[in-house]
Order: C-alpha cells, then sequence, then structure tokens
C-alpha cells in the first residue's frame, strides 16, 4: 500500500470523538497503548474520551468518561496494569446495560470506540457496534435523544488492540502484555534455579494459562525445562513412569535440579485436570527428590512493560486511530496485531472465530489439530522442545563434523543459540567441536569436542561462554585452514555481529585459493546493535534494549520532585540507530540523535524551544538519546553544553552514557526462544548442505548458497548469500543500506508532540484470517 499523507487525516479527525477503554483482565503495556490511542487522537485533531473501569464505566457514564488532554497520558508508558482501570461487567452482557452505554457515548457525540481487552471485550464491542442503530432508535422512541442527533451519529466505529498475557488470540503473533508476563516467570526461572542447584531440588512451577499454553511452553523452551504440560497437548498414557525416567536420566549425567513447568490449564488425556501439588507428590513417592511447587500467579500480570510490549502497543494504538478515522459503515470491525514486525489490520470476527475453533478441538479431544490451529510459531516451538528437552541417541553416525564459534561483541542469547546447535547436531549424528575466542581461536587451534550436557543450562546465561574475539580471518587464514584439515571440520556455524558476517564473506571469498573452505558456512546474528545484513533482528538487541529502558527509566525516575531537568543519554550500537531509536520509544523520549537520520544545528536548536515549551508548562523533565556514533561534531558533551546554555533559567541538565550495561544482563525471552530457534534452524540447513555436497569422501561445497546469514525477514526466516549481500550493505559504517526500524522515527516524534509531516507513515494493510495464514511460522 502507498504511504499516506497524515496531513490530510489531520483534518479528518476535526469534529470527530474518540473514546479508548481497557477491558477484561489487565496486561502491561495497556497504558503504553492508551497513551498512543490518546496522542495520536489528539494530533489528528480529534477530541479524545478515557473510559475509565472498562464497560463499567462506559455503563454508567457520569465521571467514568473524561475528556483527555497531551498531558493526561504523560509518564504512564512506564507503568504496569491499566491507569484507566479495568472491570468485569456483568451490565453490558444486557441490552439494557447497552442501551445506557449507546446513550453515555452518543450525548458526548462520541462514535470511535477503541476497546483493548481480550477476546471476550472484542466480541462485546462487536455486539454493540451491531446493536448500535437499534439502541438509538430505541433511546428516541423513550424521549431520551432528539431524532437530529441520532442522524448525525448513525454509525458506530470499533477497533480492538488485543490486550491478553496469555497470547491466545488466533491472527497477531504476539498479543499486548505477553512479553512482560515471560519476563516475570523467566525472572523467577532464573532465581529458582540458583536455590534448586544448592540443594539439589526439584521443582514444579505453575504459570497462567487456564486455556492456552503459550506461556509455559515459551518458558519450557527458554529455560531448558525437563517436563512440560500444556492444555494443548496432553500427556499419552503412562506419563508418569516417563517423567520420572526423565528426571532420573538427567540426575545420572551430573545435573542438581530438574524444572518441571506447568500450566494452570493443564488436563490429562481424559480431560481430567493435572495439578502441580500432584505432580509434586508423584515426584516425592517414585524419586523421593526433595520436591517444591511454585505458583507464580498473578506476579505475572505485574510489573513494568518490557519494551517489547511497549513499542508493540504504541504501534498498536497509533495505528488504531489511523483505521478508526478511515472507517466507514462499510469496513468491518478490525483489531489491529502484529504481522511479523509489520501492524496489520484483521477482521475481528475471523479472528475470534479461529480463536473459538482451537477451544472446540480441545473439548473434542482433537490435540494434534488444536496445536495446529494455535499457528506456526507454536507448534514450532513444542517441535522444538520435544527435539531439545531429552537426549535421543543418533540413528547412524554420520562422519561429519561442525564447528561451533562466536564472533565479535558478546551478545545476550549467543549461549541459548550454541545450546540448540550443538543438541540438534549431535542428534543428528555429527561430531562437534566448540572452538574458544572466535576466528583467533580457529586459527590458534582452540577446538574441543561438545556432548550433549557440555551446554547443560546454557539458555540463561548472558554474554559469551565460548569467548569471542574481533579477529578477522584475513589476518591468520592460512592457520585456519591449517586447523580445519587438521579436525576434518565439514561445516562451519559462526555466532556473531558484523564481524561475524564479515569474517564468512572473506572465507568464502578465499575458496578459490584454498579447497579446505568450500565447506557449508552459516551466520546467526548476534550483536546488541542489530546492524547484520540479511535479518530484521539480531540475537541480543532486544536484551540490549530493555537494558537501556531501564537504566533511562531509572533515570528519569531520579528528577521526580527536583527543579526541571533534561537528561542526554548515550546510547551503543556503533554507527546504527536501532538501539536509541527503539529504547526512545520504549521510554518516551523527546529525541534520539541518530547517524541515519542526519541533523544540523538548526534541528538542535528547534529541539531545545520544543522543550522549553514544555518545560515552561507542568512537564518536570526531558530525556533526549543519542547514538555513540551519530555525528562526528555533535557530540554528547556538545549537546550537554548546548542544551544548558541554551536552557540557562528554565531546566538545568545532565548526561548519563549507559556503556556496557547494555551488553550484559541475562537474555531477554525473546532473545532466549529467537537463539534457540535460530540454532536448530541452521544446523538443519547445515545438515542439508553436508549431505547434498558430500563427494568422493568429503564435503565439497562452492556455490554462493553454501555460504548464508540467516535471518527474520519480516516473519519468514531465510538463508542469503553473504555474496549477494554485499550489494545491500553500507561496509564503512558497518550497517545495511535500508532498514526496516526506520519508519518508527516518525511515531517517535509524534508521540513526543513534534509538529512532524507524516507523508511517510505507511498504514497496516488487511489481513485475513485462515488456517493457511496461521501456519506461516513468525519466528518469535
Amino acid at each position: 500500500m502507498s504511504s499516506m499523507d497524515l496531513e490530510k487525516l489531520k483534518m479528518t479527525g476535526a469534529g470527530r470523538a474518540i473514546a479508548v477503554l481497557t477491558s477484561g483482565g489487565d496486561a502491561q503495556g495497556m497504558n503504553a497503548a492508551v497513551r498512543a490511542v490518546t496522542r495520536m487522537g489528539i494530533y489528528v485533531g480529534a477530541k479524545v474520551y478515557l473510559i475509565y473501569e472498562g464497560y463499567q464505566g462506559l455503563v454508567d457514564g457520569g465521571d467514568n468518561i473524561k475528556l483527555a488532554h497531551w498531558h493526561s497520558v504523560t509518564n504512564i508508558i512506564q507503568l504496569g496494569g491499566t491507569v484507566i482501570g479495568s472491570a468485569r461487567c456483568k451490565a453490558f452482557t444486557t441490552r439494557e446495560g447497552r442501551l445506557s452505554a449507546a446513550f453515555n457515548l452518543v450525548k458526548r457525540g462520541i462514535t470511535n470506540l477503541c476497546v483493548c481487552g481480550g477476546d471476550g471485550s472484542l466480541t462485546g464491542a462487536n455486539v454493540f457496534r451491531s446493536e448500535w442503530s437499534g439502541l438509538l432508535a430505541e433511546l428516541v422512541q423513550k424521549g431520551r435523544i432528539t431524532d437530529t442527533l441520532a442522524k448525525q451519529h448513525d454509525h458506530l466505529n470499533i477497533v480492538g488492540l488485543v490486550g491478553s498475557i496469555d497470547n491466545d488470540f488466533c491472527g497477531t503473533d504476539m498479543t499486548i502484555g505477553a512479553d512482560s508476563a515471560l519476563h516475570r516467570i523467566m525472572e523467577i526461572i532464573d532465581a529458582i534455579m540458583t536455590t534448586a542447584q544448592s540443594h539439589q531440588r526439584t521443582f514444579v512451577l505453575e504459570v497462567m494459562g487456564r486455556h492456552c499454553g503459550y506461556l509455559a511452553l515459551v518458558s519450557a523452551l527458554a529455560s531448558g525445562a525437563e517436563w512440560l504440560f500444556i492444555p494443548e497437548a496432553p500427556p499419552q498414557e503412562g506419563w508418569e513412569d516417563r517423567m520420572c525416567t526423565r528426571l532420573e536420566g538427567s540426575r545420572i549425567k551430573g545435573s542438581r535440579l530438574n524444572i518441571i513447568i506447568i500450566a494452570e490449564g493443564a488436563i490429562d488425556r481424559n480431560g481430567k485436570p493435572i495439578s502441580s501439588s500432584y505432580v509434586k507428590d508423584l515426584v516425592v513417592e517414585r524419586l523421593g527428590y526433595d520436591t517444591r511447587v511454585t505458583v507464580l500467579g498473578h506476579v505475572q500480570r505485574g510489573g513494568t512493560p518490557s519494551a517489547f510490549d511497549r513499542i508493540l502497543s504504541s504501534r498498536l494504538g497509533v495505528e488504531a486511530v489511523v483505521a478508526l478515522m478511515e472507517a466507514s459503515p462499510d469496513t468491518p470491525a478490525c483489531v489491529i496485531g502484529l504481522s511479523g514486525n509489520q501492524a496489520v489490520r484483521l477482521p475481528l470476527m475471523e479472528c475470534v472465530e479461529m480463536t473459538k475453533l482451537v477451544q472446540k478441538a480441545m473439548n473434542e479431544k482433537r490435540f494434534e489439530e488444536a496445536i495446529k490451529l494455535r499457528g506456526g510459531s507454536f507448534e514450532n516451538n513444542w517441535n522444538i522442545y520435544k527435539l531439545l528437552a531429552i537426549q535421543k541417541p543418533a540413528q547412524t553416525q554420520s562422519n561429519f563434523t561442525l564447528a561451533v564459534l562466536n564472533v565479535g561483541a558478546p551478545a545476550a542469547g549467543m549461549n541459548a543459540a550454541v545450546r540448540s546447535a550443538v543438541r540438534l547436531a549431535l542428534a543428528h549424528g555429527h561430531k562437534v567441536y566448540a572452538v574458544n575466542d572466535g576466528f583467533q581461536g580457529l586459527a590458534d587451534g582452540a577446538v574441543f569436542e561438545m556432548e550433549w550436557h557440555s551446554v547443560a543450562g546454557w539458555t540463561g546465561q548472558g554474554g559469551s561462554l565460548l569467548g569471542t574475539k574481533r579477529t578477522l580471518p584475513n589476518k591468520c587464514m592460512e592457520k585456519i585452514v591449517d586447523t580445519i584439515t587438521k579436525f576434518n571440520i565439514s561445516a562451519l556455524l559462526v555466532v556473531g555481529g558484523f564481524e561475524g558476517y564479515e569474517g564468512v564473506l572473506q572465507l568464502f571469498e578465499a575458496r578459490s585459493r584454498y579447497d579446505e573452505l568450500c565447506i557449508p558456512m552459516c551466520v546467526i546474528p548476534a550483536t546488541i546493535s542489530n546492524n547484520v545484513p540479511g535479518t530484521d533482528f539480531s540475537l541480543g538487541a532486544d536484551t540490549a534494549v530493555n537494558a537501556a529502558m531501564e537504566g533511562c527509566d531509572k533515570i528519569k525516575q531520579s528528577a521526580t520532585g527536583t527543579k526541571r531537568r533534561v537528561f542526554v543519554v548515550e546510547t551503543m550500537g556503533g554507527f546504527c540507530g536501532y538501539l536509541a531509536t527503539c529504547t526512545g520509544i520504549a521510554v518516551g523520549a523527546d529525541a534520539a540523535y541518530i547517524f541515519e537520520n542526519p541533523f544540523s544545528i538548526h534541528d538542535l536548536k528547534t529541539n531545545v524551544e520544543h522543550l522549553i515549551e514544555k518545560m515552561k508548562k507542568d512537564i518536570q523533565r526531558g530525556l533526549v538519546l543519542r547514538n555513540e556514533k551519530c555525528h562526528e561534531h555533535y557530540t554528547t558533551d556538545f549537546i550537554h553544553k548546548l542544551y544548558s546554555s541554551e536552557g540557562k533559567g528554565i531546566f538545568d541538565c545532565r548526561v548519563n552514557v549507559l556503556g556496557h550495561l547494555q551488553q550484559g544482563g541475562s537474555p531477554s525471552p525473546f532473545d532466549r526462544n529467537f537463539g534457540t530457534k535460530l540454532g536448530v534452524k541452521a544446523v538443519q540447513w547445515i545438515s542439508e548442505r553436508m549431505t547434498e555436497n558430500f563427494r568422493q569422501g568429503r564435503v565439497f561445497a562452492n556455490s554462493p548458497d553454501t555460504a548464508c546469514v540467516i535471518g527474520l525477514n519480516r516473519k519468514i526466516i531465510s538463508f542469503n548469500p553473504v555474496t549477494e549481500l554485499k550489494a545491500v550493505t553500507d561496509f564503512e559504517h558497518r550497517m545495511p543500506n535500508v532498514q526496516w526500524w526506520f519508519n518508527l522515527r516518525q511515531m517517535l516524534k509524534m508521540l513526543a508532540k513534534y509538529q512532524t509531516s507524516f507523508c511517510e507513515y505507511v498504514p497496516g494493510e488487511i489481513e485475513h484470517v485462515t488456517r493457511r495464514s496461521l501456519s506461516i511460522d513468525s519466528g518469535f
């Protein structure tokens, strides 16, 4: 779809009114959505109303429906829950209740409603929309409103945002709150693992998910849990024996703990609930292990939203307003969802019908189908979990040897990728070597063999356990070739950043000189800068954005109650502005200076004036982000001095350099899951390439498609030849020429109240939800 000019859209909002409400169970990120809808609504010239206490507030009216202004939603992006409240509402399910709701809206001239909630809340909104004209007719008949008023507001537009920590809504890759809930779960699992290890305990962890096993499945995959119960896949008869055998097997091999994850809605094949206490008693009785149960409960709903949820909610909220402005009586009610990295519009009832089919399949014990209906990503997660959870002896030894190494700066998620790659390669019957210290280690022969248990517990560890260096192969090509010959290495798996890509490109280009380099090579992109060509996301970037965001949240908080203050915060990322831009959206920054978006002294001055205007009113603090290499002369120190002198008497200015804080920490759930998936996909690809290029007793692969970067593009995992990526890469600044996230900068400026031209905004396309569309794996 072509870009549209939002300058025209600005006029379309004039004289119109939008209301926003949150309903059903709360989810982290709802506040970011409310903020985005409110500000975007005001931006396009509409009146925006906040409805407090969900549908209950809509039915009760009065003070529950308040006109919002720009500052009504200041400083709420980092708060969990929903500041406008949510309530389960019986009254709205009756026609009488909906009549009151219609009266409360039409009285204020509101005919556009944005609902953030689960499928129940969204279905309710659709019923309300279909009854609208009938409800108004009844109000006219009862004399509560005039016929003219009814004619003026004869149609109600509805847009839904899915707020649900269970990620149980068909059609969208992620629902608002699911990523944050995973963050809470992983924080607790990481904490429990240390105490379990000390006492050699078994822990049974019960997570939320009455009808959907998403949280349990992803947290089991991300923590390497030994056993998992989810409602979509009840265990086969006799599971008790198999589970105890597996737990015992892992203890015999030297593990000091066992983790069992159970969704609260877990059932057996006959539909009978399986409780966490039953599982605990079973382990104690059969194995005599010291076993504890931890029920995570409402902790999963609480706490601050993750960066992913803040950015997701902001994008969906902005798109919701655009969809409302474009809606006509003929357009069906839609939900704004996520497809890969794009916001899309999904017909509401198609999604709801699909979501109901999952429950129907489970009720009728068609469990295989239920997993398929949950979508390609869910099914893929389930298959990978089964593949990696338990060691399966390889059917045959393959005579192939794979070497795995980390290159470049450490990034969270590297270890998860190495773990899954090593385990799958062993299951395929390959011999696996790990290399210390990148290409330098490969040259020095720092190579050792890996076993299944060598990588136990690696998923949750930050940094690079193999060790990593930035050395490129050109410095030591001869010695690398010697090592490859000595250990008879038949394929290379490189987990790393831009150096990893550049290194494999150098090896590929040296194939003409060395036959030994004619082996399959694959790069798994892993860098906090997210600057590797051939992929939309690199491992480690999500963790780094979360780390930078947490730092900025604390910095913002430090100014509470003090005099007016502006913070200039420097982020990492080399020349690539991904970190600064995403952190800026997640913390509601006033500006983010990056290399890709050239700026002049005039722009800096405009930003200072903009902040001065804000500070003169009721804003206490400002936050400006600067990417470390965004400008040769306008350094962090320069920007600090400029803001200090121009803002004198109105605000003072402080500098913070976040530095290596962004590289550390344990990986986010996204990076653990994404790393695990990429490791599996890469080894599957390498195994195929080795088999098809096996001639006269050795692997000989010299075509360009045997040296690739594995990447996630929109929602497809693809393998891009390193030599073809040269054309789309800026080697001087170490990044791809075109970057998908650049479009997000418009939203950053708009939400910070800059008068920007929105010519470049690309509205979401309509995607239909069918069994086929669900089967595409989104790579998350």
